[in-house]
């Protein structure tokens, strides 16, 4: 094992506050430290790499200020959930959304079915029974875990040209905000425990918290698409910013 001077001294290389940094973050953004995990403790990063407690109390404490990690007083510290906080009346690509929280991230198409709208379609996009859709069903991962089940349904009188389109490598959300500019959106947002098949497809317990974003948007008063994006609870936020009302 290599050994180094103790922080605290000028001559210490800066690259072992870097290597343990780096170690520990790449863990945690590769997914092998999956949110929960609890890191080994200071005295034995210290055994490990060889270094002082300082140094070790240093990288850890800038992994916390990133929020990746959660120190815990007499417990040791554990991987964070990453939370990410959006704003409630924007549109945001996901990939974006994952890429905010430094992780990988990685999209898979579940379902694609091309077929004529229902009732309760009508409902969901103010189609007509019987008007050509597509439904889509996605996941979207932010490391290993599943970041977001994406349900969408595309009007084809809106979009003719989605019926050609496969999104076995293209997530919809990206794909219709580059080719069809939306004049008005409407967001309903609600919490819900997960029933068995959403549980199923993203790894987590039935009836587990999880927010729901359910948007409808416009294209010159012609529906486009609705879309519901359903994620762990502990998983996402929403952020509004306003002002008092003048007068």
């Amino acid at each position: 094992m290599d050994t180094f001077r103790e922080e605290g001294t000028a001559s210490e290389p800066v690259s072992l506050y870097q290597r343990i940094l780096g170690d520990i973050r790449d863990r945690i953004l590769s997914g092998e430290w999956p949110p929960g995990y609890r890191i080994p403790f200071e005295h034995e990063l210290t055994t490990q790499y060889g270094c002082s407690r300082m140094t070790v109390n240093k990288a850890l404490s800038q992994l916390a200020r990133a929020g990746l990690i959660e120190r815990r007083r007499r417990s040791g510290s554990f991987v964070r959930q990453p939370q990410l906080q959006s704003a409630i009346l924007e549109i945001h690509d996901i990939k974006a959304e994952v890429d905010a929280l430094g992780l990988p991230y990685r999209y898979e198409l579940a379902l694609r079915n091309r077929r004529k709208a229902t009732k309760t379609d009508l409902i969901r996009l103010d189609v007509l029974p019987g008007s050509p859709v597509l439904e889509l069903s996605c996941r979207h991962f932010a490391g290993r875990p599943v970041f977001c089940i994406e349900d969408r349904l595309i009007s084809l009188e809106a979009v003719p040209e989605a019926a050609e389109e496969s999104f076995a490598e293209t997530a919809p959300g990206s794909w219709l905000v580059d080719r069809v500019p939306w004049s008005a959106a409407e967001n309903t947002i609600r919490a819900t425990g997960a029933d068995a098949a959403t549980a199923g497809a993203m790894g987590i317990a039935p009836g587990t918290a999880c927010l729901v974003i359910e948007r409808k948007t416009w294209s010159a008063d012609q529906p486009v698409t609705h879309v519901r994006l359903t994620y762990a609870g502990d998983s996402h936020a929403l952020v509004a910013r306003f002002t008092p009302p003048q007068g």
